[in-house]
């Protein structure tokens, strides 16, 4: 059975929001081996529909791109993905499915189906599954930057007054990324 893994890039002052931040080829290199040693993908629409169709896209015409956005590309067009959606119709990618349960029946499913880890991606979604505690991990990757604004992870989800995590690791990239690997004890 795999863990639960939320990982996401924050600043350093919190914000979540992809359009404050540029990822570097360190960030493509090392979210490409989450998803390479993930056995699932999960995200929710919002999240599913900004990665697709236009990291497929990029698998399929890689053209102009660098060889870290590359590998990111393939690797995530390779991965099975669920996206949990009660208004999706179809998915566009063809290794993606939609689930319409609710999560807290459906992602014990998914765990027990899954030898390899489950990777979470988004901020709306995961943070859900934060608040119902079906999240087993979190890799935390902040940027050396101070945006000042845009998304902020859990807003309006309820937690207990202390959510006390374990940490497993850290790890320092040359660009002063810094991982940080905790897990829910």
């Amino acid at each position: 059975m795999g863990n639960v893994i939320y990982s996401i890039n924050l600043s350093i002052d919190g914000c979540c929001d992809h359009t404050k931040m540029i990822p570097d080829v360190e960030i493509h290199d090392f979210f490409a081996q989450l998803i390479r040693d993930a056995g699932l993908l999960v995200y929710g629409r919002t999240t599913y529909e900004l990665m697709v169709p236009f990291w497929p896209d990029i698998a399929k015409n890689p053209t102009g791109q660098t060889t870290s956005t590359i590998e990111f590309a393939r690797a995530f067009d390779s991965a099975e993905k669920v996206v949990f959606s009660r208004s999706l119709s179809k998915v566009e990618d063809k290794n993606s499915r939609i689930v319409r349960g609710r999560p807290e029946d459906e992602i014990p499913k998914l765990k027990q189906e899954q030898s390899k880890n489950i990777l979470l991606g988004g901020v709306t979604f995961p943070s859900q599954l934060i608040e119902l505690g079906l999240v087993d991990e979190y890799i935390f990757v902040i940027q050396p930057v101070l945006v000042g604004e845009g998304t902020r992870l859990l807003k309006g989800i309820s937690l207990p007054d202390r959510f006390q995590l374990k940490l497993a690791g850290t790890k320092i990239l040359r660009s002063g990324h810094v991982v940080l690997h905790y897990l829910k004890p």
